[in-house]
């Protein structure tokens, strides 16, 4: 068997299979970070400003940021790496704003190229703090005395208040990847997508192995009935379309996160098992596995210890392709409505709900989803290939 070193040279002088690890490195890096690096760090990345919908790729816009009148608390790094921070203010998009007094005006953004007469006024302390609704800011001279939501009295300047809001609370917000019909971040909701996907694959292909392995395992090394009975449900389950089979185990465990990843994994076992049981088949009858049997080690040692390292390399390669189909598996079945529910993103429910806009001035917003699957299913199927020839151990043989 060739050496580590060996693989890895080899696959490093396949360009499209290198690349194609780079590319899905930084997908997983893009997926791990997720909240961390997301303009909109909110649960789901689900900050809704309906007046800047479909707003094309590098739109800029010009928010004033009002603190929403509740105690919104600070999570944990590592509760906001899993479920996201939920946002302390509300995002109103201005054309203009003036600061009259102890109030500010704001000319509210309605739409690119429309003209909005109406003028919106706040309380200067209204937008920085969350008050008491028991009791209204009351204004004295040049001063402003409010009470927050924990019974707390503050007085202020008005200068100072008007100095914080023009430096903390009027921001503006590039949208690199433009938004989506309710205004969302795409980018924000791709990252997020993307570690859907990726955990889809992930998942389901670590179940795909361990049932594939076990069964595969004991058809190929028991032979007899046990292969028999194997072999029958591997080509009843394997006549089955997968798309089909993974809904009906959809229907059967219900909508949701966490049972797309069963269902897809309990859908591609079966080429693993046919993989693994006929390489266990070819060593079997080896001389050093007669060799483990004639020295007492256990059934279970014999497989684990001595016959699956041997079948490292082809198990790898059926597990990169097996990736690629759980990551369509899971965009076609968030595209039907089966995969992770709104609001939380995924690739395949993007497209849902955004391929009608493909006919009109907004096509990135189906296309954009669309790339981001294809690229990482290309990857996948490209890694695939390398590791296929990389771990050619015949195909080197032969050639020497």
């Amino acid at each position: 068997m060739q050496s580590q070193k060996t693989t890895w040279t080899k696959l490093r002088q396949n360009t499209a299979a290198y690349l194609s690890l780079w590319l899905i490195g930084a997908m997983l890096v893009m997926a791990v970070l997720g909240y961390w690096i997301m303009p909109d760090s909110s649960p789901a990345a689900n900050t809704i400003v309906l007046q800047i919908s479909t707003h094309k790729p590098g739109s800029k816009i010009c928010f004033l940021k009002i603190r929403k009148q509740e105690i919104v608390p600070t999570v944990s790094i590592f509760e906001k790496w899993v479920s996201g921070q939920k946002d302390a203010y509300q995002y109103i998009p201005i054309t203009k704003f003036t600061i009259k007094g102890a109030n500010i005006e704001v000319e509210e953004y309605i739409g690119e190229g429309v003209i909005n007469n109406t003028l919106l006024t706040y309380n200067l302390a209204e937008v920085l703090y969350p008050l008491s609704s028991d009791h209204k800011p009351v204004i004295a001279a040049n001063d402003v005395t409010y009470t927050t939501i924990d019974g707390q009295v503050h007085t202020i300047s008005v200068a100072v208040l008007a100095q914080d809001i023009a430096s903390n609370n009027i921001v503006h917000k590039r949208y690199y990847l433009g938004t989506d019909r309710y205004g969302r971040d795409m980018l924000s909701r791709l990252i997020l997508g993307a570690r859907i996907s990726l955990s889809v694959g992930l998942l389901a292909v670590f179940i795909s192995i361990a049932i594939g392995i076990l069964l595969g395992a004991m058809a190929g090394y028991f032979g007899g009935w046990v292969d028999a009975a194997i072999g029958w449900l591997i080509n009843v389950v394997w006549a089955l379309p997968t798309l089909l089979l993974v809904i009906a185990i959809s229907f059967a465990l219900g909508k949701g996160f966490w049972q797309i990843f069963i269902a897809v994994g309990l859908s591609m076992w079966v080429e693993v098992a046919r993989l693994v049981r006929g390489q266990v088949l070819s060593i079997r009858e080896k001389e050093y596995i007669e060799a483990t049997r004639a020295m007492g080690f256990s059934t279970t040692r014999i497989i684990i210890k001595h016959i699956l390292p041997n079948i490292t390399g082809p198990l790898l390669v059926v597990a990169s392709a097996n990736f690629a189909s759980a990551i369509l598996l899971e965009a076609g079945l968030s595209f039907l409505g089966f995969g992770a529910q709104p609001p939380f993103p995924s690739w395949g429910g993007m497209i849902k709900e955004h391929y009608g806009y493909i006919v009109i001035d907004a096509a990135y917003m189906a296309i954009l989803p669309g790339l981001m699957i294809m690229l990482v299913v290309y990857a996948f199927n490209m890694l695939s290939v390398g590791l296929r020839d990389a771990l050619d151990v015949k195909a080197e043989q032969t050639a020497i």
